[in-house]
């Protein structure tokens, strides 16, 4: 029984920002539940590792590639998606992140950021979510994160971005959970990923940034699968408009 209720079998799930990183490690944990996936990513075939990694696994799963800052191209994506069956989990993972002091910062990196971390998983989330409406039953998944909680430091524009997803989460929670839609966000706390590594490369900030987290050790990607499967599963048919932080004790601190 409580086995079944983690169980993704018979479930397409759309993930975007699956070519490596906290994407591949999502993907490959969903399609390990049982889940078809759709892996995408802003590269024709860059998203190749991680089918692979799916399929020798003894998965299934495809590849779209999608830039993500172009609000036509997300809206073929998710024409594309839906073309190719029902989605029922969508997982929005695509993100960017730009480093400048604020009062520097560049619009064009800002509007770019705010396009590819917020716009288009609003968009996805709109698109994919009316035909999960249409049939009663869906799951969203959207990456949050610890700058969803504070301000960070020369990520303005990633800051707002990821406070707007935790907001968008609950929003789109109150409207669509009578409809037995869930919608929820991990918040990953300091994780080794592309994203982080000019953190991980500042020993100054990297040994502050450890000293913090009661587990003393920085996040893997694939410590997210856990929460990733839960919220994608039965389990949580229950939860809506959370952000489950992932953070190895971060916030606690």
């Amino acid at each position: 029984m409580m086995t079944a209720l983690f169980s993704l079998t018979g479930q397409r799930a759309l993930v975007t920002g699956a070519s490596r990183g906290l994407g591949q490690a999502i993907a490959v944990a969903l399609a390990a539940a049982g889940a078809e996936l759709i892996c995408t990513s802003s590269a024709v075939g860059g998203c190749q590792e991680t089918v692979q990694k799916i399929i020798a696994g003894g998965g299934k799963a495809t590849a779209l590639a999608a830039d993500l800052s172009d609000e036509k191209v997300v809206e073929k994506l998710a024409a594309d998606a839906l073309a190719t069956g029902q989605i029922d989990i969508l997982v929005n993972c695509g993100g960017t992140i730009f480093r400048a002091p604020a009062h520097q910062f560049p619009m064009q990196e800002w509007h770019k950021v705010i396009a590819v971390n917020l716009d288009a998983a609003f968009l996805l989330s709109q698109r994919i979510g009316a035909a999960m409406i249409a049939r009663k039953q869906g799951k969203i998944i959207n990456i949050a994160s610890m700058l969803s909680y504070s301000g960070g430091i020369t990520v303005p524009a990633y800051t707002a971005s990821k406070h707007a997803i935790a907001g968008v989460t609950k929003a789109l929670a109150n409207e669509w959970a009578q409809h037995n839609i869930q919608v929820n966000a991990i918040a990953p706390g300091y994780f080794r990923t592309d994203n982080t590594a000019a953190l991980q490369a500042d020993t100054e900030r990297n040994a502050a940034i450890t000293a913090r987290i009661p587990a003393a050790r920085w996040g893997e990607p694939e410590d997210l699968a856990g929460a990733a499967v839960f919220l994608a599963s039965r389990a949580s048919d229950y939860v809506n408009g959370h952000l489950l932080a992932v953070d190895g004790g971060w916030l606690a601190r």
